[in-house]
């Protein structure tokens, strides 16, 4: 059997899996795909500009050692409802392999290496991509397919709005020179509204991105970013 090599590098604002969006499609994140120089012939990606989509497969690489168990707790479900793990997309599998559509956005090629901008990816910066495989709408999508108890996307109760301190504008503002869309971004993030959902109170959160931590808290619906600001320890 041949082992399996990563094609790229995933790299993405998120550096944590806390935050991620559950289903990357459902928020417009930017991130970007770097391909190795041994797999970025400009020839093998010929005729690829023509799709909208790619699945993505990928390697969860911060979830090996934590191993797996038959059921797990979805968070669509609350999070206090147990379900088997072949009925979900956790990513505490036998196998630590994750499935991914994303957008894509464009195609570069930088000296050796090939870049890909997508948008709406469910994974952390420096995920490894095993491979790429175009969407083909025909086939992958199926209109009267089931979807078990996630049949229909998150409803306004999954939602939450955001806003931000006068603090947090000012230092939004003067961080989005070198962190383009940072407030975007922070929104789109909160507004999935990714607390655990068994772990919820009037307490703060931290949201890791790139180098910077946003404290927020929610109350009634409301997501008010605290604070955003370079990282200083390690929580």
């Amino acid at each position: 059997m041949t082992p399996l090599q990563p094609v790229g590098l995933v790299r993405s604002p998120f550096v944590e899996k806390f935050g991620l969006p559950r289903q990357g499609n459902l928020q417009p994140i930017r991130a970007q795909i770097e391909i190795f120089p041994e797999y970025s012939a400009p020839e093998a990606f010929r005729g690829l500009e023509g799709y909208s989509h790619l699945w993505l497969i990928s390697l969860f690489h911060l979830n090996g050692r934590q191993g797996w168990q038959p059921t797990v707790r979805p968070p669509r479900l609350g999070g206090n409802q147990r379900m088997g793990v072949w009925a979900t997309r956790s990513p505490y599998r036998p196998n630590p392999i994750g499935l991914s559509v994303v957008r894509l956005l464009e195609i570069t090629h930088d000296r050796q290496r090939c870049v890909l901008g997508i948008e709406g990816p469910d994974l952390v910066d420096r995920t490894p991509i095993l491979d790429i495989k175009p969407y083909i709408p025909y086939a992958d999508s199926v209109p009267d397919a089931q979807g078990g108890f996630a049949s229909e996307a998150p409803s306004g109760t999954h939602q939450l709005q955001v806003s931000f301190s006068n603090t947090a504008t000012l230092q939004a503002r003067q961080l989005e020179a070198n962190y383009p869309g940072l407030s975007a971004l922070i929104g789109a993030s909160l507004s999935g509204d990714p607390r655990p959902a068994y772990h919820q109170g009037d307490r703060l959160y931290y949201l890791s991105l790139w180098d910077l931590e946003v404290t927020w808290r929610v109350s009634e619906g409301l997501a008010t970013v605290e604070a955003i600001q370079r990282k200083s320890r390690e929580r």
